[in-house]
């Protein structure tokens, strides 16, 4: 234990001069937050507050909670600490600033959408826990895993499958597939960073990761982020009734289409040196072979993931949240002991989840209230109505904006957070149908999952596997990123006017 006198100066006779002896300061490493982000976070705000003039439309609190929340995103990107705790941090200094109420503030934290993620992030440890997760994806590989585009084909339907139960593309990819990916590649004599990469471990990953984007887009609760946008949009009045079933009916069809042929593209524009991989149904059949049957656990996992996707499904009908049903869920694993309350209290993404997330919103849905947003919006569509657009060349605008603005983010939360609310309001303000403006946006943040290395969670655990170089990254992560959003404006479009959406 440190007593006073280590805090103190020491002194050294061996090292006295004549004006007496030299004082040696003890070094104490810093271990808080990093000084020159933290720095250029609050700079950010505090210019902001007091050098930017305030608009007349806009009071003290709401331009005073605008220069909090840009500190807030600009430490999302600079990182002086971690997510949760910064925002932690910012979300005190409102409170404490008098800017917003504590019950204002900490409003987010009783929201349905809150727990429904950090309920649905529980429900996928059992994924993991049960061995389910590798089973279904060694089920793929041993059905499709002849040859190489079978073989990718296999995991990203793997993935799909298992998608609407896991909301963490960051853990979907880290957790099972990359561990595949890594067995298969090695197999296959393919080593990371290195030449031989190209034989199998460098496509398996592009494919992954790419088509990753479309399986989050295709249900809701596929990713935590698209919870995060409905929460958003519904806070600026847009109504999303039957939020599951909505979501993808919306989204089924280019998701599909685009599912389906970005395995393809790859193999031809990024193809591996090994066209067969016959070893990688014996692969497959040894694991599930030393898997064995079935357990208790994994049947009680699959009846679950039925019975909670159901009562999304009939939600509507029968009167009954989403949140609640997640809940009957998880209560389902709880009982049976598939989960332990251990496991839930150690998800520690979960719970961080948690902080971030409802910091964000609270503070997001407390500029509309104090009239940020609807300021914001205003001046965007007096911009908009000067080029003389329609709703349509506003709609396209704003959304390809919205898009390759994220070469500027390292999180997709972290740019819904930023973005999404005010390039919302913009599009409301501009004429463009409330649902399509609301759920385009949210699809978008999916697509641009992968345009770079650091564009998302599951794109750095990719990239960190060595397998593919920061040169081909940027190159497929633009390409791939275009040829999607050629997909989605053509199949979307058609679809959309079929289901009447615009």
């Amino acid at each position: 234990m440190a007593t006073h006198n280590d805090l103190l100066p020491t002194t050294s006779t061996s090292t006295s001069t004549a004006a007496g002896p030299r004082r040696r300061w003890r070094k104490f490493p810093w271990r808080g937050a990093r000084p020159l982000p933290l720095l250029g976070c609050i700079a950010l705000g505090l210019l902001l507050r007091f050098a930017v003039p305030k608009p007349d439309a806009v009071g003290h609190k709401g331009w005073s909670l605008l220069s909090i929340f840009i500190a807030t995103i600009a430490g999302l990107i600079l990182s002086p600490l971690p997510v949760g705790a910064w925002s932690f941090i910012c979300l005190t200094f409102a409170v404490a600033s008098k800017t917003l109420a504590f019950t204002a503030a900490f409003a987010a934290y009783t929201n349905e959408v809150t727990w429904l993620i950090i309920t649905a992030f529980f429900l996928s440890k059992g994924f993991v826990k049960t061995g389910l997760g590798d089973r279904i994806a060694m089920f793929f590989v041993r059905w499709l895993g002849k040859g190489t585009l079978g073989l990718s084909y296999g995991l990203v339907l793997g993935e799909l499958a298992i998608s609407p139960g896991m909301p963490s593309s960051t853990a979907r990819a880290g957790g099972i597939f990359l561990p595949i990916i890594k067995s298969l590649a090695a197999g296959a004599e393919s080593k990371p960073n290195d030449p031989t990469s190209r034989r199998l471990g460098a496509f398996l990953v592009q494919s992954q990761n790419q088509s990753n984007n479309c399986t989050s887009a295709f249900f809701l609760t596929a990713a935590a982020q698209n919870l995060l946008c409905v929460k958003l949009a519904e806070s600026l009045g847009v109504k999303i009734t039957d939020r599951w079933v909505t979501w993808l009916k919306i989204a089924c069809m280019p998701a599909l289409v685009s599912l389906l042929v970005t395995p393809a593209i790859l193999y031809k524009i990024y193809p591996p040196e090994i066209k067969s991989t016959p070893d990688a149904p014996a692969m497959a059949r040894q694991k599930l072979e030393q898997m064995g049957p079935i357990k208790r656990d994994e049947w009680i996992m699959i009846a679950t993931l039925v019975l909670t996707v159901s009562l999304w499904i009939a939600g509507e009908a029968l009167r009954m949240s989403s949140v609640v049903a997640a809940m009957i869920g998880l209560s389902v694993l709880l009982l049976t002991g598939v989960l332990e309350w251990e496991d839930c209290l150690n998800e520690t993404q979960a719970w961080d989840t948690l902080v971030w997330f409802g910091a964000l919103v609270g503070m997001a849905t407390q500029m509309t209230v104090l009239g940020v947003i609807p300021w914001l919006s205003d001046c965007v569509a007096t911009f908009l109505k000067s080029l003389s657009l329609s709703w349509f060349g506003s709609f396209s605008l704003l959304q390809i904006t919205y898009f390759f603005i994220h070469y500027l983010f390292a999180s997709q939360t972290a740019h819904v957070g930023a973005l999404y609310s005010a390039f919302l309001g913009m599009q409301l303000a501009a004429k463009v149908p409330s649902l399509l403006a609301a759920l385009s946006l949210a699809y978008n943040t999916n697509l641009f999952g992968a345009i770079t290395h650091y564009s998302s969670g599951q794109a750095a655990v990719y990239y960190g596997a060595g397998f593919v170089d920061l040169r081909h990254v940027f190159i497929l992560g633009i390409t791939m990123a275009l040829i999607q959003l050629v997909i989605w404006a053509l199949v979307g479009a058609a679809w959309w006017k079929i289901i009447g959406l615009y």
